[in-house]
């Protein structure tokens, strides 16, 4: 049996109401900062609910790291907060934690929306990623910049760097002596990523209500393979591209990405 963890909660906007609230779910190495920008715009006309997922930023891993977990977690959320229903929208490790939801818990679900992920095993690409993180030699860090310039070599992309650096923070913070750690669990992760990369078989579990999946035309996640998958688990999904989008879609297109979304949300 799955012991939910209590996550990390950011809340935006207005007092709870009859309209169901949005959820919003980071990926891999993310955290609830990186749908800021995102919940501010939609706080203005939505209760918006953002976690950090087991074993990422300030929630802990508990027993360990999977989609089934995530999902317990993110029921037992609901729950403590009153909300019978919620329109789901999750990024990459985060869409696949929301379709699990979805596919598990359908009551739970209003409305999904899957950014750039599909319910599919992708290849490895992510250990490696892990384990550099895990090389970095903390005790000998000075400030971010040393930071970053000790990274550069092995991930050469400043976009991703600055990403994964979000997840560096300072013991004692204010001071200029304190120990640099991550706030992500990079052993619980590190133990996990297979099952992150993977998707749980779901046997004839299909989701019948509203499925948004949104892809960057710049991003390999989402491909015309991938159709098939989606659509025997979604019967009723809608694809959206976005233009000039890589995998962060909301980041590298936020106005194009807020307006894909606008179908979920209704009037």
């Amino acid at each position: 049996m799955i012991r939910p963890v209590i996550l990390h909660l950011r809340q935006y906007g207005p007092a709870p109401s009859c309209e169901p609230p949005i959820l919003l779910l980071h990926g891999l190495l993310g955290s609830s900062a990186n749908w800021h920008g995102i919940a501010r715009r939609l706080a203005g006309r939505h209760r918006v609910l953002v976690p950090d997922l087991r074993g990422h930023g300030r929630s802990p891993a508990g027993e360990g790291i999977s989609y089934p977990a995530m999902a317990a977690d993110l029921v037992e959320l609901l729950g403590t907060q009153g909300i019978d229903r919620a329109t789901v929208i999750g990024h990459s490790m985060g869409g696949k934690a929301a379709m699990w939801l979805a596919l598990t818990s359908p009551g739970r679900v209003a409305g999904l929306g899957v950014v750039d992920i599909a319910p599919v095993a992708y290849p490895e690409r992510f250990s490696a990623l892990v384990a550099t993180l895990r090389a970095l030699p903390l005790a000998d860090i000075r400030d971010r910049r040393d930071a970053d310039a000790r990274l550069a070599q092995a991930l050469p992309d400043p976009a991703l760097r600055g990403y994964l650096l979000q997840n560096l923070t300072r013991e004692g913070s204010g001071t200029s002596s304190g120990t640099w750690r991550w706030r992500c669990d990079l052993s619980a992760l590190e133990a996990a990523i297979g099952d992150i990369r993977g998707f749980p078989h779901a046997d004839s579990a299909q989701f019948a209500g509203p499925a948004l999946f949104i892809y960057g035309t710049a991003s390999d996640y989402v491909t015309g393979e991938h159709l098939a998958p989606i659509r025997t688990l979604f019967p009723l999904a809608r694809l959206r591209p976005v233009a000039r989008a890589g995998h962060w879609v909301y980041a590298d297109q936020p106005d194009a990405f807020l307006s894909a979304i606008a179908s979920l949300l209704g009037p």
